[in-house]
């Protein structure tokens, strides 16, 4: 047994760690994860955990990388918002295998900055997790007074959501323990998902392929161009899973014949033309993930929808239906295929949360239509930890519903969004606007009524990380109380 404590902010005093004195210009967190030492530390190796860690909200962008954290290896990052960008160099130093390492500020926007990660093992299966960052503000020590209160608040915001997030990930980890690594292939990896998920995938120790649409041949990367055809079949034909996620943004611009013939043929050419590849392979992948949508289901109102249920008759039903259906050649190939119906996910680095937080930010936050709609929603990361559980639990095959146990009428999700924010709800959107400004997109996408519920997830195990919708906003948005 080991002593320790907690303070009324959160942090883990240990009695084996030399307690540090709360001080201006000096940052500190600790968290207990529920994993082995060398495992925690050899995470943070891995590539991906920098992005894995960037919070959404304020996500970090990685413009150049030495692999690894040994000393002398560096990284350049771009981050903060719109024109504002700023890149930060920072090096790799005083690096001790399963116990510290430290990130040094080269040029940035401080005019000092150590952040040095250490661990420390708690018997064989627990390690205590600390952040401490020395830093000082330009212009020292002017800045340190007008400035001091607002960057702990956001350091403690951050870290709040990284510890959280590694956690988790941990729990997640250990529920599927792999003898050897998994060899995936993805597409779509720049997309709302595959952006998440590659970084997940990566610092979970496993192989992964992303297929670009442009050939960059600094970086090794499969090439593949759906509309004309082309791809190598040699790129899929040494992976375990393929995880198809590309496709035309649906939520982008108005559903002109123009747009819903490009939404309908991006799906359908790139899936046959994966199956096909996959079903001519002497050894095909084991499982082929392909994205779908909730949309499958149409305008249901109150209907509590499976995996079992019918098609919708929207357009959008449609478009899910033949995508579905254009996975074929591969089921008949033997391999397992997984059509991923997916609900609204949850991130304010894309989808509906990002449109519906500006307004809700300016206080011009509103129900739409009647509110009475419901909607089917899940967390980024509960997307991710779904993900995880298809390919680790063979069992699982046909439609899966990525949703939250919980679908919430929109007026509650608006209600329970405006509270998180902290800001007061003032407007409504009416039907007949909607319709006027966003035509059948608006209709299908806004106005439509999905009660999902993720029955196969559940019934293989599942535990979602955030059931609950505030619990899911508070954690990706960083308003934790």
């Amino acid at each position: 047994m080991y002593g320790g404590k907690w303070d009324k902010k959160g942090n883990f005093f240990d009695a084996e760690v030399k307690e540090v004195r709360v001080k201006p210009n000096y940052f500190l967190k600790r968290t207990l994860i529920d994993a082995p030492t060398h495992d925690v530390f050899r995470w943070h190796e891995r590539d991906g955990a920098l992005e894995r860690l960037s919070p959404p909200w304020d996500p970090i962008k990685v413009i150049k990388r030495d692999h690894g954290i040994k000393d002398g290896a560096c990284a350049l990052l771009q981050m903060g918002p719109g024109p504002l960008k700023i890149r930060w160099l920072a090096t790799h130093r005083d690096y001790e295998k399963n116990r510290i390492f430290r990130d040094i500020q080269v040029k940035g926007p401080f005019s000092h900055w150590v952040h040095t990660h250490k661990f420390y093992p708690r018997g064989r299966h627990r390690t205590l997790l600390e952040d401490c960052i020395e830093y000082k503000l330009p212009f020292h020590p002017l800045t340190r007074y007008l400035f001091a209160g607002l960057i702990r608040k956001k350091l403690k915001r951050i870290f709040t959501y990284r510890h959280e997030t590694l956690a988790k990930d941990f729990e997640t980890l250990l529920r599927y323990p792999v003898k050897q690594p998994v060899t995936i292939a993805i597409t779509g990896a720049s997309g709302l998902i595959g952006a998440s998920l590659v970084p997940f995938l990566k610092t979970a120790g496993h192989r992964v392929k992303c297929f670009q649409r442009h050939q960059v041949k600094s970086n090794n990367q499969p090439y593949w161009n759906p509309d004309t055809g082309e791809i190598n079949p040699e790129d899929l034909a040494n992976c375990d899973v393929v995880i198809h996620l590309a496709g035309e943004n649906i939520g982008k611009g108005p559903w002109s014949k123009k747009k819903k013939r490009r939404i309908l043929a991006s799906r359908i050419r790139s899936t046959r033309l994966i199956s096909k590849v996959i079903s001519e392979l002497d050894s095909p992948p084991e499982t082929f993930i392909c994205a779908s949508a909730i949309g499958y289901y149409g305008n249901r109102g109150e209907k509590l929808l499976t995996e079992e249920d019918s098609p919708g008759e929207d357009f959008i039903s449609e478009v899910c239906r033949v995508w579905e259906n254009s996975t074929m050649a591969a089921k008949r190939k033997g391999t397992r295929v997984i059509h991923l119906r997916i609900g609204i996910v949850l991130t304010p680095a894309g989808g509906a949360l990002k449109k519906l937080m500006v307004p809700f930010k300016m206080g011009l936050g509103s129900k739409i239509g009647s509110g009475k709609q419901y909607m089917s929603w899940i967390s980024i990361d509960d997307v991710l930890g779904a993900i995880y559980h298809i390919i680790m639990v063979k069992e699982i095959a046909g439609a899966v519903n990525l949703v939250s146990p919980k679908a919430v009428r929109n007026e509650d999700f608006v209600t329970i969004l405006s509270k998180v924010v902290e800001r007061s709800l003032r407007m409504k959107l009416s039907e007949n606007t909607i319709k006027a400004v966003f035509g059948q997109m608006g209709d299908e996408l806004l106005l439509s009524s999905t009660r999902v519920f993720p029955r196969k997830l559940l019934d293989s195990g599942y535990r979602f990380r955030y059931p609950k919708l505030e619990d899911a906003l508070r954690h990706v948005l960083g308003k934790r109380k």
